[in-house]
């Protein structure tokens, strides 16, 4: 079973509370799984839900914001672990070093870029973890079809199609986990088609 998981999502309080129920319904399924949490911190939206379902369970939950977001207050409360970096990059880093998988939720430009880099590391090989994106009611129809056309388009090689699954609610997040096939060790051999 993967011990840390990174996961992304957003801190909007006016997205449908639907979004919100299901981080907190993942929360909870993680760490009743045994699963460190990795988050981005926040105390609203679906990261506060998220965090919120952690704690529910007596589970860990790590945030990282960078200094200015602690500085607001906009930090969690009641996380087991808040790591404070600098930069937004650093905190990118900080969520995604020493992850075993890294989890995506409905979210905005944030959320995607979180995601979409996390999805670059793995195309270079830099980290080799498992990618799951929560396409809860298809919310990332529009980014998966992308997706597969990057791949038709020859931008991205076949394989590299393998390097997420998308699972349509948070019961199946923990399984899609364990089911992700190993990344390639030769993963740059065929970063550029």
């Amino acid at each position: 079973m993967s011990k840390r998981v990174c996961v992304y999502c957003a801190s909007s309080r006016q997205a449908d509370p639907g979004f919100h129920d299901a981080a907190r319904r993942l929360g909870g399924l993680l760490a009743q799984g045994g699963v460190t949490v990795v988050c981005g911190g926040g105390a609203v939206g679906s990261m506060g839900a998220l965090a919120e379902g952690v704690l529910a369970e007596n589970g860990k939950v790590v945030g990282v914001v960078p200094r200015f977001m602690r500085d607001l207050e906009w930090s969690h409360a009641r996380l087991s672990e808040l790591v404070v970096v600098e930069t937004m990059h650093e905190r990118k880093q900080a969520m995604l070093d020493g992850a075993d998988a890294a989890v995506a939720l409905p979210g905005g430009c944030g959320t995607f870029e979180e995601l979409l880099e996390a999805m670059a590391w793995k195309r270079l090989g830099l980290w080799k973890g498992a990618i799951v994106i929560l396409n809860q009611d298809g919310f990332y129809d529009p980014l998966l079809s992308l997706l597969d056309r990057a791949i038709r388009e020859r931008f991205m090689d076949e394989r590299h199609g393998a390097m997420w699954q998308a699972v349509p609610q948070p019961e199946d997040v923990l399984p899609a986990i364990e089911a992700a096939p190993r990344w390639y060790d030769n993963a740059r051999d065929f970063a550029v088609p």
